[in-house]
Order: structure tokens, then sequence, then C-alpha cells
């Protein structure tokens, strides 16, 4: 089956290159300039992936972003601009996949592309399971984290990815550019806080002292880990 990606940019010149070069690759390309025409097509089939601009006339790609992401698992892959590290932090908490840094390389996009769309086949692939520790549940499947008092914590879909990882593979230390190639594919950039700043949001969600934190743990010059009994159920 061939698979089809939807790019969402209000560059003509972009959408067109994308186009010519994406489907010289083999790909299905459509296009839309901002946040109504992409509903538009979405309605008329839904792609494999969507390539989505941060900046957008009217709606921006941070808040289609969230709104796609609440009502489906469909793989984002967001395009920002250099240097604004914390759109690519929201962005990523919001639920896109990854993000690429405009400008960028063609063969750099085909690359995030294929591991985009490897990640999204293995989780289809994958059987639902919860993980539980120290009061709290995570269900895999509704990707929903539970407190012991049976009420639903609010986790973006970065953080979720994240405390999954950790607890997959508990008491076990995942350095910086482990933990961003989980999350997007790829390793982290020497002065990327991406990591450090979603860890700092997940010990608020968890009630861990950021000063003297029991559950995440910070292991000095080597990265973090989950410091607890996990329980798998499948």
């Amino acid at each position: 089956m061939n698979t089809r990606i939807l790019v969402v940019d209000d560059d003509p010149e972009l959408r067109a290159l994308l186009q010519s070069y994406l489907g010289n690759q083999g790909y299905t390309v459509d296009t839309a300039c901002d946040g109504q025409e992409m509903r538009e097509r979405l309605q008329q089939q839904t792609p494999d992936l969507l390539i989505l601009d941060l900046m957008l006339p009217g709606e921006d790609g941070l808040s289609l972003c969230r709104n796609l992401r609440a009502a489906s698992r469909l793989p984002i892959l967001m395009l920002t601009a250099r240097g604004d590290d914390m759109d690519r932090i929201i962005g990523l908490e919001m639920g896109a996949d990854d993000y690429l840094p405009k400008p960028f390389n063609p063969r750099e996009l085909l690359a995030r592309i294929k591991s985009i769309l490897r990640r999204a086949q293995d989780h289809r692939d994958a059987p639902a399971r919860r993980l539980t520790f120290a009061g709290w549940s995570m269900d895999l499947a509704a990707h929903h984290l539970i407190g012991a008092d049976g009420v639903v914590v609010a986790l973006s879909s970065g953080e979720f990815k994240l405390l999954r990882l950790l607890a997959e593979t508990p008491n076990c230390v995942f350095s910086r550019d482990q933990l961003m190639d989980a999350l997007a594919g790829r390793d982290a950039s020497p002065f990327d806080r991406t990591i450090d700043v979603m860890i700092s949001r997940l010990r608020r969600r968890l009630g861990d002292d950021a000063r003297d934190p029991e559950l995440i743990k910070t292991v000095r010059s080597e990265g973090y880990m989950l410091a607890a009994s996990v329980e798998r159920q499948a």
C-alpha cells in the first residue's frame, strides 16, 4: 500500500518542493496551506503522516497539533524556525513525533519520515499493557497515567512517551541522547534542553520533589532513571 503524506505549510514553493521530492521517493503527497485546508484534506482521506509547519496563518501549528492529538494518533512531523527551542519542546509535548528546524536538507527530512513511520508501525504491533509503580498506573493503550485515587493525571503525549520508556526499564540510567532518540528518533544536540525540561515537568506531575526526587532520579553526568519497582500487566 502506498504511503500518503499531507504537507501543511503556507510557503507554496516549499509545498511544491516537498511534493516533488517525496513523490520521487515513492510517497503520495497532498498539500494544504493552512489549518482549514488541512481539515478538508483530512476529511477526504487520512494520511499516514502529517508534516505540519509551526507558523501558519490563522490557527498555528501547535494548536492544530494539540487538537489532532486529542482525537488521533496520526504521526506528526513539525517544522519549526531554527533556534526556537521552547517551540520544539512544546511541539513534542503537544504530541508531535519529531520536529525539524528550517531550513533543512530534504534527505534529513526523508530520514525523519522513515523513522517516524517505523516507530508508528512498531507501536501498532505492540500489545496493550499496563505498568504500575509507586501507586501510579500507566494504561499504555489509552495513554493514561492514573493515580492511587483513580484520578487520571493529564500528561502530554511527549511526557507519556518519556515516562513509559523510564517505566519499561526501571532502575536503568538513560542518557539524554537515548531519551531524545525514543521521543524523536535521533540524538539530542549539545544545547538542546528538551529532555531536562520534560523531566522537570514529569516530576511535578508525579509529585516528585525537584530538589530531592525519589522517583525520577538524576544520575550525574549520565542521565535519568526511574527508581521504582514496576509491575507489568498484559
